[in-house]
């Protein structure tokens, strides 16, 4: 089995914070566009642990971006 580097809320909030900043957007732009408040997405950059997921997933898919889940026990 390939080993692969699990991420981290930490991570995440990186990630989104730099595809933000990439498209030249302020947290409160984006928060307006993905309906949620400034503080989720200051709390999701900041890499805080208990960001709701379905939220999370909202300002994911507002950036373009996707999340990827796989099964490390299917051959595919």
């Amino acid at each position: 089995m390939k080993h692969i580097e699990q991420m981290t809320s930490a991570d995440i909030g990186r990630l989104v914070q730099v595809e933000r900043k990439r498209q030249g957007l302020t947290q409160l732009q984006l928060a307006g566009m993905a309906g949620t408040g400034i503080r989720l997405i200051s709390d999701l950059e900041n890499g805080k642990e208990t960001v709701q997921i379905q939220k999370l997933l909202k300002v994911v898919q507002t950036l373009g971006l996707g999340v990827f889940i796989f099964s490390p026990w299917e051959n595919n």
